[in-house]
């Protein structure tokens, strides 16, 4: 596991994920057998590896990689470093005849991220990408209902994603200063548009094209050291999918923004014979026969409370950390040889929405989304 002293290596991936599943006994695929998980923690800051683990519990740890990926023993790679080191250790682990799987974006450019499919398709090792969002309470329930024809036809769907990030000169910032970066790979466009690129294919449909604004609000801000420095990636970004079902998915992704609505994430569905608004946990719906009728008098304040018509859907089952869920999936995978569709090309087309974007930003122009071709 290599890159798990950051944030979202170490919280999501091995703390939720793998040592939860160590802790709950495997994941059980028989009466008598299960699939245990035997981590190695890799990073490049010994003093930060022995610390977490130590807190932890894991026995094994090492800052050389080379020597990780020469063990036989240990046959699944995983990477959650910052997405520039990304296409170097995963194409060494696919060299040494690793299975792969990684956070998201695989890579800066589509090239990049197409390449990597290739040489693990052609390694004949299996490969993964973490898209853990398909498994959030709020948009497995969404998917419920659009599988239930709930919406009738689908008309549009718009989506706010985002919350203030403290500069970091009086509040510290909530997130890395590399995110703020455009050389390190930082923007929010490449964090965010590979999201929304695997929601909208899985919920919605293909995307055909795309229009997208971007910014950079916040022009400078300090780092974890409190030092000053100049933000040279988008922290905002403002863009419309055109998908080839004739559907329109509306995105705005800011780090500049303040929340007053639900959760931090919320995206709203319309459609013929309902709609839904849903967060990364609950679900509202509003269907056509419970809609109001409302009468727009802009010289008097709204009698009407909005928000008391809808009604939410209920917990119909047990649902597990989103990330766990297909961390379990791609071990049965490994294993097993169960179907696992989010595979290295599904990560490629993420990375191209991701281009896509910034193209249009730069063009002020639609851009039209090809079909991906290795």
């Amino acid at each position: 596991m290599n890159g798990v002293t950051g944030r979202m290596g170490m919280n999501q991936h091995l703390i939720r994920s793998v040592l939860a599943i160590i802790q709950q006994g495997g994941v059980r695929i028989g009466d008598s057998e299960v699939i245990m998980p035997d981590p190695v923690l890799v990073g490049r800051n010994a003093t930060k590896l022995e610390k977490l683990a130590a807190q932890t519990g894991v026995a094994r740890w090492t800052t050389d990689l080379d020597a990780a990926l020469a063990d036989e023993n240990d046959t699944l790679y995983f990477d959650a470093q910052t997405t520039d080191r990304r296409v170097e250790s995963v194409s060494k682990a696919i060299g040494a005849g690793k299975h792969v799987y990684c956070e998201k974006p695989t890579a800066l450019t589509t090239r990049d991220a197409l390449e990597l499919y290739r040489l693990a398709d052609e390694a004949g090792v299996k490969h993964g990408v973490v898209q853990d969002k398909l498994w959030l309470p709020g948009l497995m329930k969404l998917q419920a209902l659009r599988d239930s024809g709930f919406f009738g036809e689908i008309l549009s769907v718009r989506g706010e994603f985002g919350y203030w990030v403290f500069e970091g000169d009086i509040v510290p910032a909530q997130r890395p200063s590399w995110n703020y970066r455009k050389e390190d790979g930082g923007g929010i466009i490449l964090d965010m548009f590979p999201h929304w690129r695997y929601v909208i294919d899985n919920l919605f449909g293909e995307i055909r094209a795309l229009s997208c604004v971007a910014r950079t609000d916040i022009p400078q801000r300090w780092d974890e050291q409190g030092r000053a420095y100049r933000a040279t990636a988008d922290d905002a970004a403002y863009a419309t999918f055109e998908l080839k079902n004739g559907v329109f998915v509306h995105f705005n992704s800011s780090w500049t923004t303040r929340v007053r609505r639900d959760d931090l994430f919320t995206m709203q569905v319309d459609g013929t014979k309902g709609s839904a608004v849903a967060g990364l946990r609950k679900c509202l719906v509003q269907p056509a026969g419970a809609t109001p009728r409302p009468v727009w008098n802009p010289d008097v304040d709204s009698p009407h409370s909005f928000h008391d018509d809808w009604m939410r859907v209920p917990d119909q089952r047990t649902y597990e950390n989103a990330f766990k869920v297909q961390w379990e999936l791609f071990l049965r995978h490994l294993v097993l040889d169960e179907p696992f569709r989010w595979d290295l090309r599904e990560a490629a087309k993420g990375v191209q929405l991701a281009e896509a974007g910034y193209e249009s930003a730069e063009r002020r122009a639609w851009v039209q989304l090809p079909n991906l071709s290795v």
